[in-house]
């Protein structure tokens, strides 16, 4: 009797099909068709106005496309109840692009918000869930600073840790290397690898940072405001010198004599 042989293809984690953004009668982008695949460290990239963080608000539900779907694991977004839109949802962590903390909260406070509205924990509970995942992106001992007291890459990570705090399948992030220093952005782009790794995570990331891009990418997809489609998906490493699109490469080589 032959062993069935295991199937070592990717398996997608979130599918793209047919969509179409627009605002009003102004389409933005239109006939975009990829995968995302677990465990992927998936860029959305392109050059300024090409709807990239358009795009990141659909796949988390905040603005609905004007035409086709987003499914995860082969379950529709758009196309279903409130209710399994919401339990989609409670799988996502997302940080934007300027942290978006309570100034009024603590980070410690700042973590415990989606806890709190999402989980039974109780306060005590609550607070050391808040702590651990201070901890795990390096700000252990800072639970009671306000985000005015710490420096921008530190809000960044309080940022990221409230967008682990309940565990997701999928990080998003919009530009979280803007307006760090070249540093901070290093040591941002290596957190997001090793949770990547420690929660076995999918991440997607809208950045324009080419140093970002090829320490951490291993697929993307390049959207061309000028076409308002996309040209191409891959790994950004490949397609820097391999993609048949030059705009593509252009891209991806800015900054080389």
């Amino acid at each position: 009797m032959v062993a069935a042989q295991q199937d070592t293809r990717p398996q997608a984690h979130i599918t793209v099909r047919d969509l179409t953004m627009a605002y009003g009668d102004f389409v933005v982008m239109r006939d975009l068709n990829f995968d995302v695949n677990r465990g992927d460290v998936f860029i959305i990239m392109g050059g300024s106005g090409c709807g990239k963080s358009t795009l990141l608000k659909q796949m988390i539900g905040l603005r609905a496309p004007a035409k086709g779907d987003i499914a995860y694991e082969g379950v529709s977004f758009w196309k279903s109840t409130e209710e399994v839109q919401n339990r989609l949802k409670r799988s996502f962590g997302v940080t934007f692009q300027q942290g978006a903390l309570w100034s009024s909260l603590t980070l410690a406070e700042n973590v415990m918000l989606p806890l709190g509205e999402y989980t039974d924990l109780s306060a005590a509970e609550m607070r050391d869930v808040a702590s651990l995942k201070l901890a795990l992106v390096g700000l252990a001992g800072f639970e009671e600073f306000y985000p005015s007291e710490i420096s921008g890459g530190m809000q960044k990570r309080a940022a990221l840790a409230r967008a682990i705090a309940l565990d997701p399948d999928i990080l998003f992030f919009d530009e979280p290397s803007a307006g760090l220093d070249p540093i901070s952005s290093r040591r941002l782009d290596e957190l997001i690898l090793e949770l990547r790794d420690s929660l076995g995570a999918t991440i997607v990331v809208v950045t324009h940072e080419l140093a970002s891009i090829f320490t951490i990418a291993n697929n993307s997809v390049f959207l061309d405001a000028e076409t308002r489609t996309m040209t191409t998906t891959g790994d950004p490493k490949v397609l820097r010198t391999d993609s048949p699109d030059p705009k593509v490469r252009a891209f991806l080589n800015r900054g080389e004599a």
